[in-house]
């Protein structure tokens, strides 16, 4: 089965971002910065500190997200990552830190689908659906 990952582009905070992402997922965390990479050279000095690819990791977890954005970034509402969660207390533990600082679109409970779900914006302006399938009764 081909798999679909989410990408995020930062404007300039991905490492904030995906180190608060670590801590909601756990996993392992990899970032390349700009600096020390074939495209060096091809950018401005301030910008080489930046991320230019990141990926966190845990299972079947595929985060991944840069700095580079090359011509322009606009936040908008088009998208969320949604997220299937395997227990009850993962989804209320994920909802709970993932909307820390950000806000609540959709309170986490049952919905009329049978399962318990919630929507919401992280502090990072990302929309995240989270899904948790309760068993058939």
């Amino acid at each position: 089965m081909t798999l679909i990952n989410g990408y995020i582009h930062f404007k300039g905070n991905t490492r904030e971002a995906m180190a608060f992402y670590q801590e909601c997922f756990g996993g392992d965390l990899e970032i390349q910065t700009i600096a020390g990479s074939p495209i060096e050279e091809h950018m401005p000095p301030e910008a080489r500190q930046g991320v230019l690819h990141s990926a966190l990791t845990n299972g079947g977890v595929l985060l991944m997200a840069s700095d580079m954005v090359l011509d322009g970034l606009v936040t908008g509402n088009n998208m969320s990552l949604m997220v299937t969660c395997e227990s009850e207390e993962e989804i209320d533990r994920l909802f709970a830190k993932l909307s820390e600082g950000g806000s609540i679109m959709c309170p986490l409970g049952d919905s009329f689908w049978g399962s318990k779900f919630g929507h919401l914006t992280d502090k990072f302006e990302i929309r995240w659906g989270l899904n948790y399938e309760k068993a058939a009764k």
